[in-house]
């Protein structure tokens, strides 16, 4: 299947299944970091985003917190 028809396939499900379909993708993708290794300017921002998290702490949401909260409003 050409990625063509694949969009036109995607373009015909429904808004929830697009997403889980984006879901089951991403997940798929996340278990192999070098899938899409980082440009140099994304690894200087995460840097860059790391170093302030250390400084500044703040109230920040753990990841699990904030999965939850999306899979709670997908529901």
């Amino acid at each position: 299947m050409t990625k063509e028809e694949l969009r036109a396939a995607f373009s015909k499900l429904s808004a929830e299944d697009r997403l889980d379909l984006v879901d089951e993708l991403w997940r798929d993708l996340h278990g192999d970091p070098d899938a899409r290794p980082l440009s140099p300017e994304q690894a200087e921002e995460l840097e860059r985003r790391l170093r302030d998290l250390e400084r500044n702490p703040g109230p920040y949401p753990t990841w699990e917190e904030v999965r939850a909260r999306f899979d709670e409003r997908r529901q």
